[in-house]
Formats: C-alpha cells, sequence, structure tokens
C-alpha cells in the first residue's frame, strides 16, 4: 500500500511542478525604443498631454459639439463595436461559470404491459460534473476571455475617437470650404468691377479689346472654381450626414474665423501612449489573449481530473418493482491522462508560440505607429502656424499691390496683365491662408486622436 502511495506521488510531482507556469499571468515586456518616440526638441515632455482634455473642452464650438454627440449616439460602426463588447462580456461570464460544477435534471417515467399485467416505472434523477482546475485549464481559458473583453472594450474606444476626429475634420473642412467660397465671391465682385473698368477704358481709346477679353476669361475661370466648391461643400455634407447615421442634409455650422484653440500644445511623456491609445491597448490585449493561449496550449500535456456523482429515487431496483421506491447514489472519479495525442498537443503550442510571437510584434509596431502619428500631427500643426504667420504679411503686400496697379491702369499706361496678375497672386494668397488655417485646426485634431484623446 506505501508503495503504491510512493509511485502515486512520483508520477504527479513533476505535473505539479510543471503546471506552475502555466499559471503565470501576463505582464507587458519593455517596449523598444519608447522613450524616444517623440522627435521633437523645442516641446515640452510632461505628463500633462493633450489627451487629457474631453472633447467637448477642446473642440468648443456648440453646434460641432451638438454634431458629435449625435455621432456618438447613432453612428453605426460605433453601435457595432458596442455590441461586440456585449458579445465579448457574454464570453467572459460563459469561462467564469466554467469553474462551477455542472448540473442535470432526468426525470423518467415508463409503462410497460405483459401478460395482462401493468407496470410502472419512475426515475427522478439529478448528475452532477465538476472538472478540477488543477492544471490551469479553465483559468487560462477565462483569462483569455476576459483578455478578449478588455480588446473589445478598446476597440470601441478606438472607433468613438476616430468617429470624433472624423466628425471634427468634416465640420472644419465645411468651414474652410466656406470661407473659400467667400474669397473667391468677394474677388468675382472685384473682377467684375476690374472688366466694368475695361470695357469703359477700351470705349474710351485708351484700352482694347483683348484686355476686356482676357479679364472676362479670368472671372469665367473664377466662377467655374466657385462651382466646384460648392460642389465639394455638398459632398462634404452628405458624408458627414450618413456619418452621422442620417439623410444627407445641409449642416448648420460656425465660420473658420470664430474657431479658437489653445496657443500651446503638450503632447505629455511618451510611455502614456500605452495608457492613453485605445489601438495600442487593443493590440496588447490581443497580445495577453495569446500569452493565455499558450499557457492553455501548455496545460494539455497535465491530466484532468473529473468528479461526478448522481442522486435519483427510484422504484426500478433491478427489474423488481417497488412501490414506493428508493434513493439511488453514486459517485465517479476519473483522471484522464494524454499519452497517443501529445504529437497534436506538441503542434498546438508551436502554433500558440507563433502566434504570441506575431502578437508581440504587432504590439511593438502599434506603439511605433503611434509615436510616428504624433510627430507627424506636431509637424503638420508647427508648419501651419508658421506659413499663417507668412501668408498674413503676403496678403497684405498683394492688397497694396493691387490697389496701386488698378490706380496706375486707370491714370497711366500700366498694361493690364500686370493688374490681372497681382488680383489673381491675391485670390491665390487667401485660398492658401484659408487652407493653413484648416491645416493648423487639423493639426490639433490629428495630435488629439493620435496621443489618445476622444475617449472621454
Amino acid at each position: 500500500m506505501m508503495e503504491m502511495k510512493r509511485i502515486i506521488i512520483y508520477l504527479f510531482v513533476p505535473f505539479v511542478l510543471g503546471g506552475c507556469s502555466v499559471y503565470r499571468n501576463y505582464e507587458r515586456s519593455e517596449v523598444p525604443g519608447i522613450d524616444s518616440l517623440y522627435r521633437s526638441s523645442d516641446m515640452p515632455q510632461d505628463t500633462v498631454s493633450l489627451a487629457a482634455l474631453s472633447w467637448k473642452e477642446l473642440f468648443a464650438d456648440e453646434r460641432l459639439q451638438a454634431l458629435i454627440e449625435r455621432g456618438l449616439e447613432h453612428n453605426t460602426d460605433l453601435r457595432v463595436a458596442r455590441l461586440r463588447v456585449e458579445e465579448a462580456a457574454a464570453v467572459l461570464t460563459n469561462a467564469r461559470l466554467s469553474y462551477l460544477p455542472s448540473v442535470s435534471l432526468a426525470p423518467e417515467g415508463a409503462i410497460n404491459r405483459y401478460e395482462g399485467t401493468t407496470r410502472k416505472t419512475y426515475n427522478l434523477g439529478a448528475s452532477a460534473g465538476w472538472e478540477l482546475d488543477i492544471f490551469g485549464k479553465v483559468t487560462n481559458a477565462k483569462r483569455e476571455a476576459r483578455a478578449a473583453w478588455e480588446s473589445s472594450r478598446a476597440y470601441e474606444q478606438a472607433v468613438q475617437t476616430q468617429l470624433v476626429a472624423t466628425i471634427a475634420d468634416s465640420y472644419y473642412t465645411l468651414l474652410m470650404l466656406d470661407r473659400q467660397i467667400e474669397i473667391n465671391r468677394q474677388t468675382l465682385e472685384s473682377w467684375s468691377r476690374t472688366v466694368s473698368t475695361l470695357e469703359a477704358l477700351m470705349r474710351a481709346g485708351v484700352s482694347n479689346e483683348t484686355a476686356v477679353l482676357q479679364a472676362r476669361a479670368n472671372r469665367m475661370t473664377l466662377e467655374t472654381s466657385l462651382l466646384s466648391l460648392e460642389k465639394s461643400v455638398s459632398e462634404t455634407e452628405n458624408a458627414l450626414s450618413v456619418l452621422l447615421a442620417m439623410p444627407p442634409q445641409s449642416i448648420e455650422r460656425s465660420t473658420l474665423d470664430a474657431q479658437r484653440f489653445p496657443e500651446t500644445l503638450s503632447v505629455g511623456l511618451p510611455v502614456q501612449l500605452l495608457a492613453n491609445r485605445p489601438d495600442v491597448r487593443q493590440a496588447e490585449q490581443e497580445l495577453a489573449q495569446a500569452f493565455y493561449a499558450t499557457n492553455a496550449a501548455r496545460a494539455s500535456f497535465y491530466p484532468s481530473i473529473t468528479l461526478s456523482g448522481a442522486i435519483g429515487w427510484t422504484n426500478n431496483g433491478g427489474g423488481a418493482i417497488r412501490n414506493p421506491g428508493d434513493w439511488l447514489l453514486s459517485a465517479i472519479g476519473s483522471l484522464t491522462e494524454p499519452l497517443f495525442n501529445r504529437g497534436t498537443n506538441r503542434a498546438n503550442l508551436k502554433i500558440a508560440k507563433a502566434q504570441q510571437e506575431e502578437a508581440l510584434l504587432a504590439f511593438q509596431q502599434s506603439v511605433l505607429g503611434a509615436g510616428q502619428e504624433v510627430n507627424d500631427a506636431l509637424t503638420q500643426w508647427q508648419t501651419a502656424r508658421k506659413r499663417l504667420n507668412i501668408d498674413a504679411q503676403q496678403i497684405v503686400t498683394l492688397r497694396e499691390a493691387v490697389q496701386k496697379t488698378e490706380l496706375l491702369m486707370r491714370y497711366s499706361s500700366t498694361n493690364y496683365l500686370e493688374v490681372l496678375t497681382a488680383q489673381q497672386s491675391l485670390l491665390n494668397a487667401e485660398l492658401v491662408r484659408a487652407q493653413d488655417q484648416f491645416d493648423e485646426i487639423q493639426g490639433v485634431i490629428n495630435l488629439y486622436h493620435a496621443l489618445g484623446g476622444g475617449c472621454r
């Protein structure tokens, strides 16, 4: 008897010692290059990040806030993401219930008639089975399900941040187009006056028909550009309406010059991206899933122990019918150790390890991608601000040039082409300034999104 106990101990000790590894929790490994993600040297790097602001604090325009609120409530992609969270939560609940024994009821009744004798038998039975989680199969399944749930939540937040950024970007695109349309219309009025002036000079014999025809052609080109801008407005409104899950319609909005944003932006520390960026968190949770899947593959090498039992009330005692009946009890313990499927288990473990390595590389790449987006957005914002300073000086200079060439055209022999060139240059500069205003705002939006803002 003592010899048998020793044999059992010798058999189980390696399993127990080896099984400790399958209970390990996922721990984040060091992310290479995390401290040098941001290349800008003139931006203060502290723990304060633009991502800490709620989208209502950053986007103060009330009309834009109303659009974002509608998008958060009705956008189809975001609603689908929320349903995925519910699905993952149900899977997690099911994994947690795996710790409990399974219980089933099986009542039976039968009537038999033979040679004029009727027999009535019944069984009122209940059975239960419980797999002991000694080697972590159930635990790893639960942890994997929890990581999947966290991943789905991060995906939902990623969809939300992208939605907030897209709505804001579309809204400010409309403001930019409105400003460019306004500039074109003002310029069209100015050029129409130039055409009238040239026609009067031609009648007076001071100018010629060529100048009038050239001025009219320039005005027609401007009218064509105005139609293209109005077309872009309609298309942008249609796209934004669909994004908000409503029929295409006109979007109520403010003006580009009325928008106000912080003069200074803080990007925080690179390591904060790991917590703030929902897509990075999603990639890390997928890595955790792969980690627990590997643990589960290791656990398949160890035996499974199952306890089962049954209890019932029956009147069928081995062919003898007794009324009333009596209790029937049974209990079974079983141990299953894989012997001939270890090749399959080794293959599954190898696959799980490879998938874990793939998830690790995807996580590291997501961090690098996040850093790239922050750098690009920061460069866009800084460059747009510098361009706006130049734009303002250029527009002042060109307006003065237009005024002087128009005066010279009326009272001297200045060629009409100089007037048209000055007017065209002023128009281009004003349109570029509107584009740079939008680029500055878009830089703020992109930086806010790249840092992980928009979840709150």
